[in-house]
């Protein structure tokens, strides 16, 4: 059973991974041979060069720590055995500080060898899968398939190069688009992500006064302010030093997002299959409900005490402004157990967002850095105000509860992205708001004091605040329940539940309020001939919560809907979606740079076709062309209804003859 601080760890090394991934053949140099010792007996040589200050882990590290190296061998003990064990080169070990336990690893250069003894005669390739880390500050990790002929010559790696097939296939999504001049106007697309980066940094704001009111974070504001205020030797001077520790609270968080940026320009579809991959959303619903638990009161989710120890030393011993970096590096630390939880809900929600997921998690960090630094300076300015704050109690442990729920909410959300792109049908639209439902009561209940965590001791007297806000959950939960019976209406939740065609009563239509669409564009493009109408080509996915705002909170407008089910030949391609290729169509692309990457995925397919067509990656992105492949407006991303009738009046009336 991992430990949950391996969970967290391997959670934001699969982030990283998101980033770093097409990376990896630049960071490592494999090489592979067979040597062959009798008829029966062979000798599996795996060897790589490793790039400077980078490592990967042994197969025999300390499980407790990093994970080691894994290999999985096709056709063992019905096709081979393996004699002995792994057999490694020279390794390094080193104390962990994070694990806590000693770890082993490569540098430089890595060797492995494995000896095993064919047991049918008949046996001519052996496939050998690794699962290994890559790692400097952080870890990658890498999957990687070796394939050897048993008759002793070493094979390559599996690894598909462009033929003349995949060029064709390639060629195939390139429309000869006559009027491309329209794709630069983007207007649209920039007040949309201007707007999206204000609302981040906002959320992080907000989540920054939220942790301000924890009880790991609010009894350190009078602390801190009257050390800077009472050992200076002016009040000038405990000023600027209390301005320098906020400064550098928000620089310290704003860091953290740091590594995202590193390889972010190497494929734009990289950010795409990191908010849709559905094993990290997956991973992301597990760490949330951990993060929940430790709300309610059962454990804390707590760094390494030693680093603590050792920035709370350091401040001590640097003095002046780099000792205020070191005292705001151990707030930070010692904080973690109650800001760790909040800035996971931050990474999720920019990972979910439209635009650069670096950029939007670096706005959304400094947000919560500056509300978090925020009452440092204005108490050092102005000390009288400490005696308006209010004393620390129960109160906090409240705030805790009611962030624990959420983190429940936000965690479903997580489980239901998984569901709608991997096609599971667990989360239908009702299950899902029942969900929220029997959460919105609980909270409620609790909140009203029906009951109370066994952690946080015995019930507290019932606080007229307190029951306001339970008596609010309660109407939440009502509302959500009618919503489900569609009594009422949940546009104002739109994006954030499965969308209104996922649900127990499905019909056979799967396309946005009952109408009539394509999910491939050819199909939609001879539709297109033959109806005589343009096509409106929506960019969208089944983890995309704007997608779902325009379709549940735009095109149910009865003039658009018209429009819609009218006037042109919809055609929704959901750059997300994780099924297979048919055999045949797959291929590999090749990026201007030389790159290369398989396209085995519907999803993958449609993505390249967004790039390469409209110069465009993000969702929702709505492109209106004739069948002679004419533009008849620019594109449109996020709009009103108003803005978005406008565009689809235009564009339809330049076809009509």
């Amino acid at each position: 059973m991992r430990s949950v601080k391996q969970l967290v760890f391997f959670a934001f090394s699969l982030i990283t991974a998101t980033f770093y991934g097409q990376k990896v053949d630049e960071l490592v140099q494999w090489s592979q041979a067979i040597n062959r010792v009798n008829d029966s007996v062979y000798e599996l040589v795996f060897t790589a060069k490793i790039a400077p200050d980078w490592h990967i882990y042994s197969a025999y590290t300390d499980p407790n720590g990093s994970l080691p190296a894994e290999f999985t061998y096709s056709g063992l003990n019905t096709e081979f055995i393996l004699l002995g064990d792994l057999e490694e080169g020279p390794t390094v070990q080193k104390y962990s500080d994070v694990f806590e336990v000693t770890e082993t690893y490569f540098i430089n250069e890595l060797i492995w060898k494995q000896k095993i003894k064919k047991i049918n005669a008949d046996l001519n390739v052996v496939k050998v899968d690794l699962f290994y880390q890559l790692c400097q500050e952080v870890c990658i990790p890498v999957d990687k398939q070796f394939v050897f002929n048993a008759d002793g010559n070493s094979a390559a790696e599996t690894q598909r190069s462009v033929s003349d097939r995949d060029r064709t296939l390639t060629e195939s999504l390139i429309l000869p688009i006559k009027n491309k001049d329209l794709l630069s106007s983007t207007d649209n697309q920039t007040a949309g992500t201007e707007q999206g980066l204000w609302t981040i940094f906002s959320l992080g704001f907000l989540g920054g006064l939220i942790a301000l009111l924890t009880p790991c974070v609010f009894p350190m504001i009078p602390l801190t302010v009257s050390f800077f205020t009472k050992q200076s030797s002016n009040r000038s001077k405990g000023i600027v030093h209390a301005l320098w520790y906020g400064f550098f609270i928000v620089m310290i968080y704003g860091l953290l997002s740091v590594p995202f940026h590193v390889f972010a320009s190497v494929d734009a579809q990289i950010l795409n299959q990191m908010a849709t991959n559905v094993w990290l959303n997956t991973l992301f619903f597990v760490i949330f409900v951990f993060f929940a638990i430790s709300f309610f009161g059962y454990y804390e989710l707590t760094l390494p005490s030693s680093w603590a120890h050792k920035m709370d030393d350091a401040s001590n011993k640097k003095g002046g402004i780099l000792g205020i970096f070191f005292m705001a590096l151990t707030l930070a630390i010692v904080s973690f157990s109650c800001t760790g939880p909040i800035l996971g809900g931050l990474l999720g929600s920019t990972a979910l967002a439209e635009g650069s997921v670096a950029w939007n998690l670096t706005v959304g960090m400094l947000g919560f850095g500056v509300a978090l630094a925020l009452p440092f300076g204005l108490f050092a300015l102005f000390p009288g105000m400490l005696q308006s704050l209010p004393k620390s109690g129960s109160w906090m442990t409240d705030v805790k509860v009611v962030l624990g729920f959420l983190e429940l909410g936000l965690a479903l959300k997580f489980l239901s992205n998984a569901d709608l792109v991997g096609h599971w049908g667990l989360l239908k639209r009702e299950v899902f708001l029942g969900i929220w439902a029997v959460l919105a009561f609980l909270l409620g209940a609790y909140l009203i004091g029906l009951y109370r965590f066994k952690s946080y001791g015995p019930k507290d007297p019932r606080k007229p605040v307190k029951v306001v806000l339970g008596l609010l959950s309660f109407i939440f939960g009502v509302y959500l329940v009618a919503g489900i019976n569609k009594a009422v209406s949940l546009n104002a939740l739109s994006g954030f539940p499965p969308p209104d065609f996922y649900t127990l009563a499905q019909t056979d239509s799967d396309c946005p309020l009952g109408l009539d669409c394509y999910k491939d564009f050819e199909q939609g493009y001879q539709a297109a001939l033959e109806q005589k109408k343009p096509m409106l080509i929506d960019f969208t996915g089944w983890a995309c919560v704007n997608c779902r705002k325009m379709e549940e909170g735009v095109w149910t407008d009865p003039e658009v809907f018209k429009y819609l089910n009218e006037s042109v030949v919809l055609i929704s391609l959901y750059v997300d979606d994780r099924k297979d290729l048919a055999e045949e169509d797959r291929f590999v692309f090749q990026f201007p740079n030389g790159r290369i990457k398989e396209i085995n995925k519907v999803g993958q397919k449609w993505g390249t076709f967004q790039n390469i067509n409209f110069n465009a990656v993000s969702q929702p992105f709505y492109v209106l062309m004739d069948t002679e492949y004419n533009l008849l407006q620019p594109p449109i991303q996020l709009a009103d209804k108003k803005t978005y009738l406008e565009w689809l009046k235009k564009g339809t009336e330049l076809k009509k003859p």
